[in-house]
Order: C-alpha cells, then sequence, then structure tokens
C-alpha cells in the first residue's frame, strides 16, 4: 500500500505543477501502478470507465456542430433586447450561460458567450473584465445541474448509477438540477449588487443568422435520447456513451453532405478533447491501483476517525475540503479520486452515500470560482481577455468569485442536507 500511496502522491503533485502536460503524467503513473504490479495487468480494461469516455467524447463533437451553427449566439442576442440597463445585461448573460452550461461543457459554454459579452461591454464602453468573470463563474455553477453539464456530473452518474432523470428527481426529492438552480437564483442579488453603478442602456444591432438548425435538433436529441434512455433499468453499460457518439457520427455525416467536403469531420475530430479524455483514461487507472492496494479504504477511515461518526460534521468536511481543494486544483481528478473515498465512508458509517456524493459534487464544482485557475471556464475566459489586450488580476477575480461562490456553495450545500439528510 505504501508504494501505491507514494505513487498517486507524486502523480498528484506532478499534476498540479506541470498542468500543460497532465495526461501525460496520469497516463505515465497508469503504466508504473501496471509494471509495478499493483495493479494486475487483466484487471486495467475494466477499471476504465468507457462509459464516461464515449459520453464525453461524442459531448464534445455536437457541442463544436452546435456553436458552428451560431444557434448560442442567436439566443443570447435574442435575450439581450429583454434587458433594460447593463446590469440585468450581465445577470442575463450569466443566467442565460448557466443555462446553456446545464447541457453543454463549460468552457464551450464560455467560448460560446464570452463573444457576446466583449460586444456589449464594447457597446456601452464598460470594463469587460467583470463582465466575463460572471459569465465564468456561472458556467461552473451550473455545470452541475444535469448529467451532461460538466466531467464531474458524468463522473458521478456513472460511478453513481444515476440517470439523466435521477438529476431533477431522485428518490422521491427534487434532485442536484434544482439545488443548483435554487444556487443561481441567489447568486443575482449579489450579481446586481457587484454591478450596480453599471447603468447604461443596452443597443445592440447585432444580428446573426443561423443556417443549419440541425445541431440544435442534435443536441435536443441527446438530451432526449438520454432522458429515454434513464427509463430502463437493466440497459447495457456503454448505453449513454453510444448514445452521445450516434449523434456526433449522425451531426458529422449531415454537415459533410451538406457541405459536400470532409472539412466538418476534421472540425469535429480536431474540436475533441483528447488530453481530457486520455487523463481520465490515465486517471481511472491509477483509481484502480489504489483501490486495489487498500488505499481508498484507509483515507475513507480516516475521514471518519476525524469526522467521529457525526453525518454533519463528516458532510461539512466533505464540502469545506472540496471548495478549498477544487479552489487551485482541477476538479476531475479530484472527483475522480474522491468518490470512492465517500462510497467507503458512507459503507463505514453505515449510510447511503448519496448525501455525501451531492455534497462533494457541489464543493468541488463551486470551489473552482474562488480563484482564476480553479476551473478551465475561468481560465478560458481570461485567455479571451488577455487575447482583447485587457489585464485581469487576481483581486479583478476575487471580487466576484468569492461572493458568488459563498453564496452557492452555502445554499447549495444547506438544501442538500435539508433534502437528503
Amino acid at each position: 500500500m505504501t508504494t501505491a500511496l507514494i505513487l498517486f502522491a507524486v502523480m498528484y503533485v506532478l499534476l498540479l505543477t506541470l498542468p500543460q502536460h497532465r495526461w501525460k503524467i496520469a497516463l505515465s503513473a497508469a503504466l508504473l501502478f501496471v509494471v509495478l504490479g499493483i495493479l494486475p495487468i487483466g484487471k486495467v480494461a475494466e477499471t476504465v470507465n468507457w462509459n464516461v469516455i464515449l459520453m464525453i467524447a461524442g459531448t464534445m463533437a455536437v457541442v463544436e456542430l452546435f456553436i458552428e451553427s451560431k444557434m448560442p449566439a442567436l439566443m443570447a442576442e435574442k435575450l439581450m433586447k429583454l434587458v433594460p440597463d447593463v446590469r440585468w445585461a450581465v445577470v442575463a448573460l450569466s443566467l442565460f450561460a448557466g443555462l446553456i452550461s446545464a447541457f453543454v461543457d463549460n468552457v464551450a459554454t464560455v467560448l460560446m458567450v464570452a463573444p457576446l459579452g466583449l460586444a456589449v461591454s464594447k457597446q456601452i464602453r464598460t470594463d469587460p473584465v467583470p463582465v466575463l468573470i460572471s459569465i465564468a463563474v456561472s458556467s461552473n455553477l451550473q455545470g452541475a445541474a444535469t448529467l451532461v453539464g460538466d466531467t464531474t456530473s458524468i463522473l458521478l452518474g456513472s460511478y453513481a448509477n444515476m440517470s439523466f432523470n435521477d438529476f431533477f428527481w431522485f428518490h422521491g426529492r427534487p434532485g442536484l438540477f434544482f439545488v443548483v438552480e435554487a444556487g443561481a437564483l441567489l447568486t443575482v442579488p449579489v450579481l446586481l449588487y457587484l454591478f450596480r453603478k453599471e447603468t447604461g442602456k443596452i443597443q445592440s444591432d447585432q444580428k446573426t443568422e443561423v443556417k443549419d438548425y440541425i445541431p440544435t435538433a442534435l443536441l435536443a436529441g441527446v438530451i432526449l435520447s438520454l432522458i429515454a434512455a434513464s427509463q430502463f433499468e437493466n440497459k447495457p453499460e456503454l448505453t449513454n456513451g453510444m448514445i452521445c457518439m450516434a449523434f456526433a457520427v449522425l451531426g458529422t455525416a449531415a454537415a459533410m453532405i451538406r457541405e459536400k467536403s470532409t472539412d466538418p469531420l476534421m472540425r469535429v475530430l480536431k474540436s475533441v478533447d483528447y488530453e481530457t479524455l486520455l487523463l481520465l483514461t490515465g486517471l481511472f487507472i491509477v483509481i484502480g491501483g489504489i483501490t486495489e492496494a487498500g488505499v481508498i479504504d484507509a483515507v475513507a477511515g480516516l475521514f471518519v476517525r476525524i469526522g467521529g461518526g457525526s453525518r454533519l460534521l463528516m458532510y461539512v468536511l466533505i464540502v469545506t475540503v472540496s471548495v478549498a481543494v477544487s479552489a487551485f486544483v482541477d476538479n476531475i481528478p479530484y472527483v475522480a479520486t474522491m468518490l470512492p473515498v465517500v462510497k467507503g465512508i458512507s459503507a463505514a458509517m453505515g449510510m447511503e452515500p448519496y448525501l455525501f456524493y451531492f455534497g462533494l459534487l457541489i464543493g468541488a464544482t463551486l470551489g473552482g470560482n474562488i480563484t482564476p485557475v480553479g476551473a478551465s471556464a475561468n481560465i478560458t475566459a481570461i485567455g479571451i481577455l488577455q487575447k482583447e489586450g485587457h489585464t485581469v488580476s487576481t483581486k479583478d477575480f476575487l471580487r466576484i468569485g468569492i461572493p458568488f461562490t459563498l453564496t452557492a456553495v452555502l445554499s447549495g450545500s444547506i438544501l442538500v442536507w435539508l433534502l437528503y439528510a
């Protein structure tokens, strides 16, 4: 167990210090676990959650086609015509980004909505930095609302065997979707206060033309198909992944026929984040290795000893640690590692794991909003601003990130406790 723990610790330190090489580090660690005999080679394939890999790859492809269709830009423009001033424009853009992010990857959401945020800021001659930060943190918040909203949600759904419907209604109670939306609504007063001086009027003359409605239908098809598949308890393990991949193939084929070219295929293949897929594959193998070595059980036992058997103390500990860690660490490896730990904690305390699962997801998803490097969406928004010649200081980000995160985490975690404790 000691060797496995040392390997895991070294891997995590390298993931933190060399983020540009994360997938290489994870795969190298996975190879060492196999070569050293910690994880038998015969168990490698079964440790990788292929359903998650296929879901993420397929969703990325469909989202790329959806962005190319310019439908998100058109939706945002329509939204701008409904708001009275800049304050409400920021709130509307943030809520719109959150709504899109509930069904589309957070980074993709920022890439969709950020250009409109820049255009609005330029029109009214206001600083675009806080506008884009608000879009980014809102995207992070609502990524936890549905099964396909974020990689961490996909990880939880697959690990806990939760269906698309379970995120809306779970065990006879409101699911994570309503918990997250309640937190989102409570952030509206926060944003209105932060932008209280921005009372200029909005005059948008942008006109986006959507020439292809097939990607919108495809994205709706993915969601509806996942809902339909949720109705079958004994469906094949790869069902959700195959659904997402099928719509990706269908959409790519339709685009190729429409353009009479293979260019859409090249664009879709280029849009897939292979590094994230390889990172997850490596992490699945490493987690299988430390589980095989007994590390997961030992960490779970440590949490139980610290919590002293108190369900409330354990819940607060999991949420707090998740927020603190995710403020500086990418939440994908953290959630992937902690899911089996949380399951072990629940088993040791003789209770269902869902309370702790949901606390983990809320803390890990929202904790990334505290700092500029806590989530990929934040990094993406800052990159867009820097490309436009704007400097983003840590102070600028903290001014919005801290009150936004505290409001969303406190409301979300309290609501989960009231519903599931």
